[in-house]
């Protein structure tokens, strides 16, 4: 889901929580008041003039992406209430995905965080029926009537037990709740929910085969279900690997540092190509100034290389590039990512005590995954 944070720009904020729209949004907001405009309302009330249909087109697809915002932000308070960050809320093209940090506490917490977004969903279902039988108009009772059938559809399409829809979370809740394994249980949704994207998919084949186009829709939700619930299986597992691991048993203390005063042909010739690390800590009689990685000097020149001193470019050292050692893992490992860097520094107090790398994390996860499966048979 991290790549939904490309291609997005921030359009609210409720709650503190910031709400995106992915550029794929526009796509489908584009579709559906198209559809509505020359289709439905033509069809429902004939007598309308067409400025009228592609009007309320407008405000038919702006209520539809407003209650799936409002869908994700149900999901969203509940999961505050456990203390779990929400990173944002982001509209896209198939729907709706609020960016949640960190995994829930306990069955009962993943459950009630589930739930809310389908109960959210019935609720708005209920709400626009309500107000489309409290409407005499023909077109405005039409366009709530949409909505309201939107949502109600919304809910239960939710509610299909595949992870990492809303039902699959149900799902892992329930299993969870029953083993007491929270690995065995997101497997075990997942690959549900893997096996649920496939009829998708193969249902959208057999209509484009039958001439229904429509199909290509199934393909495409069932090939995004399928990554999603791959993709979440993995996070699950990599957070639950790591979240009570700390830093101090993942880090390399023996550290391999230079001095800003060398020239960068030493340090090529002697560390990096010595070594094969891919950046160095800078330090200077005791004291921690940086980092100096290949990146900050693949675009020196050979005949300048001798002359130059490191203290020209390495990159100064910066709070979000430094974890302590207690820290845990999973949020060295968040922090790498955000930062989009290969190693962190951790220091205790003012004195470097070690480097934990993306590589390390990736070596240790690689083992544990290895591990994993023997116990699996």
């Amino acid at each position: 889901m991290n790549g939904l944070r490309q291609g997005a720009w921030q359009i609210a904020e409720v709650f503190g929580i910031p709400i995106r729209i992915h550029y794929t949004w526009l796509i489908v907001f584009g579709l559906i008041t198209w559809s509505l405009s020359t289709f439905y309302f033509p069809t429902v009330a004939p007598q309308l003039p067409v400025a009228s249909y592609w009007i309320k087109g407008v405000v038919a697809a702006f209520l539809l992406f407003l209650s799936v915002a409002i869908h994700e932000l149900a999901h969203s308070l509940i999961a505050i209430r456990y203390r779990l960050e929400i990173e944002s809320i982001t509209l896209f093209i198939f729907g709706g995905v609020a960016q949640m940090k960190g995994e829930p506490p306990n069955p009962r917490a993943e459950f009630r965080i589930a739930i809310a977004g389908p109960v959210a969903s019935f609720v708005l279902a209920g709400m626009f029926f309500v107000i489309a039988t409290k409407t005499s108009e023909i077109g405005l009772k039409s366009l709530f009537s949409y909505v309201s059938n939107i949502n109600l559809i919304l809910g239960f399409f939710n509610l299909i037990p595949g992870f990492p829809m809303d039902g699959g979370r149900v799902l892992r809740a329930f299993l969870w709740s029953k083993k007491r394994d929270y690995l065995y249980a997101t497997r075990k949704a997942s690959k549900i929910g893997q096996i649920i994207a496939m009829i998708f998919m193969v249902i959208g084949i057999s209509s484009l085969f039958m001439g229904i186009t429509t199909g290509l829709w199934l393909i495409l939700i069932g090939w995004f279900l399928y990554s999603a619930a791959y993709g979440s299986y993995q996070q699950s597992t990599i957070h639950a690997l790591l979240e009570n691991i700390k830093v101090k048993d993942l880090m390399v203390k023996e550290l391999v540092t230079i001095s800003p005063s060398m020239n960068i042909q030493d340090v090529i010739n002697n560390y990096f190509l010595k070594y094969g690390y891919t950046g160095f800590p800078v330090v200077s009689e005791d004291k921690y100034l940086g980092i100096l990685s290949l990146r900050d000097i693949r675009n020196i020149p050979d005949r300048d290389r001798a002359e130059r001193e490191v203290s020209e470019y390495y990159t100064k050292h910066k709070a979000e590039w430094e974890v302590s050692p207690e820290d845990t893992v999973i949020s060295a490992l968040e922090r790498i990512i955000r930062n989009d860097v290969g190693r962190l520094v951790v220091l205790d107090g003012a004195k470097i005590s070690g480097i934990i790398t993306r590589n390390g994390i990736s070596k240790y996860l690689e083992i544990k995954g290895y591990v994993s499966k023997i116990d699996e048979r």
